[in-house]
């Protein structure tokens, strides 16, 4: 195998999932506030709600279409990039993706024409109810991504086929209500919502900072730090699920995201660490702590809900602790080395028709095939993710998200006792939250993508195995292409973005 060729095709792909959730988040969140600001309109009659509506709808219009391209450009690369992996996972991984191309996509394009046009052709309440359904299928189509998502982190509802080397789906309710799935469906809208609102309340405040569109301002900032409270409050809840569920399905990435090597009882929670190589174990992937805070005991009770328990380290998942009933990595590639060679031996039974070798070789492989990914690895050290990236973004996404939900508290006790345009500081600071609120989504994704390799799917397949068959120059050459592009296509949604809000509602009204 080439690993230039892996390396490449996995920066190609992170590459466009990183500029593509750069819209994604705001579309999520920003058509429900949008819905809500239309909700208050319907109720109230007043037209100045109506102004506001119209504004942040226009920003939720831009972002959501530029969104639409990068979305449907990544879909694509699981053929041509990754047409191993597609194989391998059948009908699981393209069915939630018909699902919401056929449902989620169709209900948010269809209501879009008349949450946009229909001001004036269609009655107050039906045009509110479009709101809603685009605002409902936006999140949709994130559904339906996220449990494919889900899947590979937590493979469920399915059975592996010999005779077409695939997995296929036995149980589509299996896969649509994986604990993991319900888990990263919430948790990843819910920091969408967050990053709105952190959105909302920082353009908010620049017009307060300029004395312009005052009314929409502070009614926006009401509505954004309301919303943004209440689902920060919900996202640390999904969170503290993630983590419980992280431990249990995926818990070399839960050691390698609080870089605990030797596993122990009463587990400290590390809140901040500075991490240097251990020299003199670099194969082992070994990482020391410079300097740390910890809390005593949080991490055994924040994993498994008990100070007492015992929390896995990297030593104990890669070299096993027969105390703890671990299995070490290499009795795991040796299992899977075993379901290869016996998925091997099956088809050549099946050809020469020997029955009897058959069923014999399809027993081995049915016995060993939940460690089939580890029968591709070479060293068990394979096993380790990187530790820096994961322990670091880790920190600095919940440290962000902790962060958010000051500004939101702050800003209803300033919003509510009318002092909030004293607070020039705090309007500067609501500001410059908003690209914070984008670091913290992409470090999101980085725990959950970088703290799961080398796998593709937890466990079945590693990323060496998945790519394509393709010469190493000609995804270069495409990685470069999509740079430019994105990178065009980021810059003209801030132009016209940051154009828009300067246009303001265009009434220029200040009471």
């Amino acid at each position: 195998m080439d690993l230039s060729l892996v390396d490449w095709s996995r920066a190609q792909f992170a590459l466009t999932a990183i500029y593509h959730w750069f819209f994604v988040p705001l579309t999520l969140g920003l058509s429900f506030i949008v819905a809500i600001l239309e909700t208050i309109y319907v109720k109230t009659g007043n037209e100045e709600w109506k102004k506001i509506t119209k504004f942040w709808m226009t920003l939720f219009g831009i972002n959501f279409a530029i969104g639409v391209a990068t979305g449907i450009i990544m879909e694509f690369q699981f053929g041509t990039n990754w047409s191993n992996y597609s194989w391998f996972v059948g009908d699981i991984f393209g069915a939630p993706l018909a699902v919401e191309g056929i449902l989620a996509f169709f209900l948010e394009s269809t209501f879009i024409a008349v949450m946009f046009f229909g001001w004036k052709k269609v009655g107050k309440k039906f045009h509110l109810t479009s709101s809603w359904l685009v605002a409902i299928g936006a999140n949709l189509s994130a559904l339906w991504i996220l449990v494919a998502n889900a899947w590979m982190q937590h493979p469920a509802g399915m059975h592996f086929n010999p005779d077409m080397a695939r997995n296929e789906m036995v149980n589509f309710w299996e896969v649509l209500f994986s604990p993991v799935a319900i888990n990263k469906f919430l948790h990843t809208v819910q920091s969408g919502y967050v990053l709105s609102s952190v959105f909302v309340f920082g353009v908010s405040a620049w017009f307060l900072l300029k004395k312009r569109e005052t009314f929409l301002a502070k009614r926006s900032m009401i509505v954004a730090a309301v919303f943004g409270l209440v689902m920060s409050v919900f996202l640390i809840a999904t969170g503290d699920s993630s983590a419980r569920l992280m431990a249990k399905y995926q818990p070399m990435k839960f050691a390698a995201m609080e870089n605990l090597y030797n596993g122990q009882t009463n587990a400290p929670l590390v809140v901040l660490g500075l991490l240097k190589n251990d020299t003199a174990n670099l194969q082992h992937k070994k990482e020391n702590f410079i300097s740390k805070i910890e809390i005593p005991n949080f991490l055994s009770l924040m994993a498994y809900l008990d100070m007492n328990a015992f929390v896995p380290g990297i030593h104990d998942l890669v070299h096993g602790n027969k105390e703890q009933n671990i299995m070490s990595t290499q009795e795991k590639m040796d299992k899977g080395v075993l379901a290869i060679a016996a998925l091997k031996d099956y088809k050549e039974a099946l050809r020469k028709k020997d029955k009897a070798k058959a069923d014999s070789t399809l027993e081995v492989l049915n016995a060993n095939f939940k460690y089939f990914g580890y029968g591709y690895m070479k060293d068990p050290h394979e096993a380790i993710p990187p530790i820096k990236a994961t322990f670091y973004s880790f920190r600095i996404m919940v440290g962000l998200g902790f962060l958010f939900v000051l500004m939101f508290i702050f800003a209803l006790i300033f919003v509510l006792k009318n002092k909030i345009e004293k607070k020039r500081w705090f309007l500067y600071t609501a500001i410059f939250m908003i690209p914070l609120a984008y670091l913290a989504a992409q470090m999101g994704w980085v725990v959950a993508e970088v703290g799961r390799q080398p796998w593709v799917i937890q466990d079945l397949m590693p990323t060496m195995a998945a790519v394509s068959k393709l010469n190493t120059s000609s995804v270069q050459l495409t990685f470069v292409l999509f740079a430019v592009t994105f990178t065009i296509l980021l810059i003209a949604e801030i132009k016209i973005m940051l154009s828009q809000i300067k246009k303001g509602s265009n009434e220029g009204r200040t009471k």
